[in-house]
């Protein structure tokens, strides 16, 4: 059973940055797509960025050239580095591990951007 716990979320100011990390247990973290997503209120949970298990990433039109998804094999872990943050970005950022059919989620980390 994949856990997965997200922490870096908080308060930013437009313009500013956030790095969220993402913790990985419970199986074999480099054979997973590891991915984040948002959802904020009102809206439907959309992708943000994903990565797969050689390092090819894939980012959202809304956040190219602003954010970067890394991953650390090593600490089971995969980053948002988030720059440039805007207003709109505000959301609840979530963690997904993906693997074939299978799928599990994160809590989810609360990013807010306002002044």
């Amino acid at each position: 059973q994949v856990q997965l716990v997200e922490s870096g979320g908080g308060l930013v100011q437009p313009g500013g940055s956030l790095r969220l990390s993402c913790v990985f247990s419970g199986s074999i973290f480099r054979i997973y797509i590891m991915g984040w997503y948002r959802q904020a209120p009102g809206n439907e949970r959309e992708l943000v960025a994903t990565i797969t298990s050689d390092g090819s990433t894939n980012y959202a039109d809304s956040v190219k050239g602003r954010f970067t998804i890394s991953r650390d094999n090593a600490k089971k872990t995969v980053y948002l580095q988030m720059n440039s943050l805007k207003p709109e970005d505000t959301a609840v950022y979530y963690c997904n591990a993906a693997l074939g059919g299978y799928r599990s989620w994160g809590q989810g980390t609360q990013v807010t951007v306002s002044s």
